[in-house]
């Protein structure tokens, strides 16, 4: 569910990403949010996987997960269409919300069961990961 949430303001940011004009900005925000779905649905797969579901279930459930974010993309852009002075209030909205799912869904349950250093190790590869594809394509 954590990831469901996270994924709706993902949307948003990712569709907010063009509306500066900034068509690189959007390619590379829309790219690096696109990379990191990869491991986050594989996660979410593998993570229903172990506790019994079917490899179909689990599968169809990581789809349903991601397909949060265009929903949010979509509903960002109709809302934000109205007015350009919008746009920051709607980008700093999405950041904090993921910061929050983050910080009090998803950091937590990566530090169960004695997980809490490769759990650390994989935020701050992925924050570095981030920085670089900020820097190589902005």
């Amino acid at each position: 569910m954590a990831i469901t949430i996270h994924n709706f303001p993902e949307g948003m940011s990712s569709a907010l990403g063009f509306f500066k004009g900034d068509i690189y900005g959007g390619i590379s925000l829309a790219f690096g949010i696109g990379v990191q779905n990869i491991p986050e649905g594989m996660a979410v797969a593998l993570a229903l996987y172990l506790k019994g579901s079917s490899i179909k279930k689990s599968i169809l459930v990581s789809l349903l997960t991601g397909l949060v974010e265009p929903i949010g993309g979509l509903i960002a852009v109709a809302i934000f269409t109205i007015s350009n002075y919008v746009l920051p209030f709607g980008l700093a909205f999405a950041g904090g919300a993921m910061l929050f799912i983050v910080s009090k869904e998803m950091i937590p349950e990566t530090h169960k069961k004695g997980y809490e250093t490769e759990a650390t190790l994989g935020l701050i590869a992925g924050f570095i990961f981030m920085m670089i594809l900020d820097t190589v394509l902005s």
